[in-house]
């Protein structure tokens, strides 16, 4: 779901935008336990994400400590 999520906001030529909506949407739109296994997902390699929502679950995981 949340390479879906990646593959929408991808089509932003601004990437640093894109990184911006999917953290956002994750934020906003995310149960906290979902927060939490995808922060657990990512931090075990979370090898079949993509690379614009890895760096947006990074800056989730720092926000969310």
């Amino acid at each position: 779901m949340a390479n879906d999520i990646g593959n929408f906001f991808n089509s932003d030529p601004d990437k640093e935008a894109a990184v911006d909506g999917i953290f956002d949407h994750l934020r906003k739109f995310w149960d906290p336990r979902m927060r939490k296994e995808i922060i657990q997902y990512y931090r075990e390699g979370g090898n079949e994400l993509n690379e614009l929502v890895r760096q947006a679950i990074k800056r989730l995981e720092l926000e969310q400590g």
